[in-house]
């Protein structure tokens, strides 16, 4: 089981480093796609880790390390490839924030006692946050793009980043896989099966971005609330 979560997390970092790679070669919809299966492998390593009766201080070190990368330096050199033709000072300056609040997260991560973890996180998850980012471009970009963005558009994208950056070092709690298990109890696995419905019907109408987006964006807006109803149960 270890064996293969460790696996699992490989790929979730060979998903960073292509995106990486797309990025500094200009094919954003490439880079963001990369990131958000990085964010697929990582939720699949952690249940199989859980699930594990014995803990491997490898694995969450590894772990670790993988998420600083592929939710913190790759969605960064995408957010700066991105915008930087608008705003080269303060893409620099609010993309370094949002990496070292990603760093921050994780490290946070490490040190909290597993019995604070059962249902919930302090802080957003870099994972949500790189994918939310990632998201976010993939609706902008399409392919091999150079063209002038929206005025608007870096200004909006900063913005989003520096909300993230707090987030992920903020108290505020939101659900882990079991968290949501617990409230959803067996509707979990239709629920899970009709995204995935809904995710491969809006790539065949070329409108996944937006999809995968709103994904994010509900996890964002409405886990703290949901947390308030998990606790609130004896």
């Amino acid at each position: 089981m270890n064996l293969l979560a460790n696996f699992l997390t490989s790929l979730s970092l060979i998903g960073g480093f292509v995106s990486i790679i797309f990025s500094l070669e200009g094919h954003f919809t490439f880079a963001s796609w990369a990131i958000i299966l990085s964010v697929i492998f990582d939720g699949m390593d952690g249940q199989i880790a859980r699930k594990n009766p014995t803990s491997s201080e490898f694995g969450k070190e590894l772990d670790s390390l993988v998420d600083a990368i592929s939710f913190g330096i790759a969605p960064s050199v995408l957010g700066y490839i991105f915008i930087y033709r608008a705003f080269y000072f303060w893409a620099t300056l609010v993309l370094f924030i949002y990496l070292f609040c990603s760093v921050i997260r994780l490290a946070k991560f490490n040190i909290t006692p597993k019995e604070q973890l059962a249902n919930y996180f302090y802080g957003l998850p870099t994972a949500a946050s790189g994918g939310l980012l990632a998201s976010f471009i993939l609706i902008y970009r399409k392919g091999k793009d150079i063209s002038p963005l929206p005025s608007a558009i870096p200004v909006i994208f900063l913005f989003i980043v520096l909300f993230l950056a707090f987030l992920m070092v903020s108290r505020i709690r939101y659900l882990n896989l079991d968290g949501l298990k617990e409230i959803l109890g067996k509707k979990i696995k239709a629920i899970v099966l009709t995204l995935a419905i809904l995710l491969i019907l809006t790539i065949c109408f070329k409108k996944a971005g937006i999809t995968v987006f709103a994904l994010f964006l509900i996890y964002l807006l409405f886990c703290p609330f949901v947390v308030k109803r998990l606790n609130s149960h004896p």
